[in-house]
């Protein structure tokens, strides 16, 4: 398949006009400002003379090219600047400060003080808004990995006591999505009274919300309880996972009674299972009530599985109403998964300098009205320099 033929489609999307500055590193804030980036501002990512310190994180290519850099940049233009210098810091303050109507916006995780701090900035243009993620509320430095090892997750991650990390960000990935929804909301509260704003993002606070949000906090506060480690079992309802007969595993889940119902019958274990609840003293109907009994129910399940292939699978569960899914691979995920190819609208082909021939997602939000644009390649190191300078030289005279 041909690969698109659009760089950039700039001035389309929900936030066109919008002009964010990103001066930042590794995955919140570039994932924040991508985000934008996709529907439809226009994003200048800042970085010193020859990179910044994530420029060539792995995943990388045979020629060190970072894979990583690319995937989290993309539709951005990039701007590098002299930043451990007085004469580039102050073109930075004059690009971040540009005048405009959507421009003075900026997202930054780096240390937001001297011509990087708010009241310098603001100084110049006192409707600016900033954004700022740090690591802790109090300004200690965190990282997912060391924000996540404090979340409790890890201790009820696998199937023994012993810590288990997962190697999804996920903590950073909130914080970035959290970004965008701040920016926003101060972009629109400054539409409304002209006044700019700093706001700040810790993301020791992203974890804590959400473990108290879910409900785990109150757990232990009310109840006295903390998750333990069930490996792959759903905590609350069924769901676990079982091999089949050609190596592979699947994850099967029944949240609901019409789920579970539809599982017995997809696989005429219905009155097996039925036996279940007398057997272990529990209500089937309800989700406490399978969880109780859920090595029961999966003793039942096993052998049925373990006699079928996953295409079996697929053939038997087609339009069942059984919730399952199979494991993969990041490998399996690329060659076998339809969802990730261009059957999907969230993918297309494009360029990318300096790798080749790439399918990259654009936005996965879709709108009906004012479409977001498709995916578009991350920029060079410092490609748009000339250009951003040469917009702005007014600014600095």
């Amino acid at each position: 398949m041909r690969p698109s033929s659009s760089a950039r489609e700039r001035g389309r999307g929900p936030l066109a006009g919008l002009r964010v500055v990103e001066v930042s590193a590794f995955v919140a804030a570039p994932l924040a400002s991508m985000t934008l980036a996709q529907l439809g501002a226009e994003v200048i990512r800042i970085d010193p003379v020859g990179g910044g310190i994530d420029h060539h994180r792995w995943p990388e290519t045979d020629d060190g090219t970072s894979l990583y850099w690319a995937g989290l940049n993309k539709g951005k233009r990039s701007v590098t600047l002299p930043l451990d210098t007085p004469e580039g810091q102050r073109e930075a303050a004059d690009i971040i400060c540009a005048d405009g109507p959507g421009a003075g916006i900026l997202v930054t995780n780096l240390p937001a003080r001297g011509w990087l701090g708010y009241e310098q900035l603001s100084a110049r243009r006192p409707d600016l808004i900033m954004m700022r993620l740090r690591g802790d509320h109090d300004g200690s430095p965190a990282v997912d990995y060391t924000v996540n090892s404090a979340s409790g997750f890890p201790h009820a991650t696998g199937d023994e006591p012993a810590p288990v990390n997962h190697v999804l960000p996920a903590w950073d990935i909130a914080a970035g999505l959290y970004l965008t929804v701040g920016l926003l909301a101060a972009e629109r509260r400054r539409q409304a009274t002209g006044q700019g704003q700093e706001v700040t993002l810790a993301l020791s606070d992203v974890m804590l919300a959400t473990v108290g949000n879910l409900g785990y906090l109150a757990d232990v506060r009310i109840n006295g309880a903390s998750r333990e480690p069930i490996g792959n079992s759903l905590y609350g309802a069924f769901g676990r996972d079982f091999a089949t007969a050609d190596g592979r595993r699947v994850m099967v889940v029944a949240l609901t009674t019409r789920q579970f119902r539809s599982l017995g019958r997809a696989t005429g274990l219905t009155e097996k299972l039925e036996l279940t609840g007398p057997l272990m003293d529990v209500d089937l109907t309800t989700e406490g009530g399978r969880y109780t009994a859920r090595h029961a129910i999966a003793a039942v399940l096993e052998p049925w599985f373990a006699s079928r292939t996953l295409a079996e699978l697929r053939s038997v569960f087609r339009d069942s109403g059984v919730l399952w899914g199979p494991y993969q691979t990041f490998r399996q995920l690329v060659e076998e998964d339809p969802r990730c190819s261009t059957e999907n609208p969230l993918f297309s082909w494009i360029e990318q300098p300096g790798i080749g021939t790439l399918l990259a997602p654009g936005s996965p939000l879709v709108f009906s009205a004012d479409p977001a644009p498709a995916a578009a390649p991350a920029p060079r190191l410092g490609a748009d320099t000339e250009a951003v300078r040469a917009r702005e030289e007014p600014a600095r005279s």
